[in-house]
């Protein structure tokens, strides 16, 4: 299935006052992979995600879908193949209703309003969100936001899930629905993430980026696992992997 395949090749960016911001990425996602893109504020992880859908265009390099170079020509057809997630929901929720922004995406594919309506129900169900169909956008929660946008998303049946940060803002018991959600997926999936735990727990596969380049790229468990990049690149290992800090805090003499 090469159609799932995510190919980045020497991919550099800057920005127009000249902020270098990806300096010669390259790596290759295959079908059905979790992976994490992981780094410190400004590293250049959400930049990098933008490449993947063109919304932005990079400065040199390349980028590939699948069989598609990304280029203006093929960008509708990566767009049907790529679903990104962005970081903060209200960018991607601007229509009257839930019901209208699901419904967005498959009826400018053409679709037709039948299978657009089906398309809409099964999405917002597999976010159990289907109660909110008929609320507007800036009633709901940040949670409830978060599972409409992802909703959004899924009603483009794409191929390849690519999220900016999605537990950010969660409180404890949405963030564990969002995760359980996101286990269930068969998608190939790229996750930008400061949540570390999330990350460990879904994807087999992290990436590191530190000041636009990547430092390291293996086994989730190996690099957070490794206190000295960890440390290079600003981060500290996940909750989870640190022990309690009760237990381990040192008895007086």
């Amino acid at each position: 299935m090469s159609h799932h395949i995510v190919e980045v090749n020497d991919l550099r960016y800057n920005y127009p006052d000249g902020t270098e911001a990806i300096n010669g990425l390259s790596f290759t996602i295959k079908h059905g992979e979790s992976v994490a893109l992981v780094g410190a504020n400004g590293a250049g992880k959400s930049t990098l995600l933008l490449h993947l859908n063109g919304s932005l265009a990079p400065s040199s390099g390349s980028v590939r879908i699948g069989e598609y170079p990304l280029t203006p020509e093929t960008l509708n057809s990566v767009r049907r193949t790529v679903g990104m997630v962005f970081q903060d929901p209200d960018d991607q929720l601007f229509m009257p209703t839930v019901r209208d922004d699901v419904a967005f995406g498959p009826l400018n594919l053409g679709l037709p309003v039948n299978e657009v309506d089906e398309k809409v129900i099964t999405a917002l169900q597999t976010v159990d969100a289907l109660h909110l169909k008929n609320r507007p956008p800036y009633r709901l929660s940040g949670g409830e936001k978060r599972a409409v946008a992802i909703a959004t998303v899924l009603a483009m049946s794409p191929d390849i899930l690519v999220m900016d940060e999605p537990t950010a803002n969660l409180d404890p018991k949405t963030r564990r629905t969002l995760i359980r959600l996101l286990s269930s997926f068969t998608h190939t999936k790229i996750i930008a993430t400061h949540d570390l735990d999330m990350a460990l727990e879904l994807c087999h596969r992290t990436i590191v980026i530190h000041r636009g380049r990547i430092t390291a790229d293996g086994l989730t468990s190996d690099i957070f696992s490794n206190d000295q990049l960890l440390l290079e690149s600003h981060l500290e290992r996940p909750l989870s992997m640190q022990g309690c800090p009760i237990c381990n805090r040192k008895k007086p003499k």
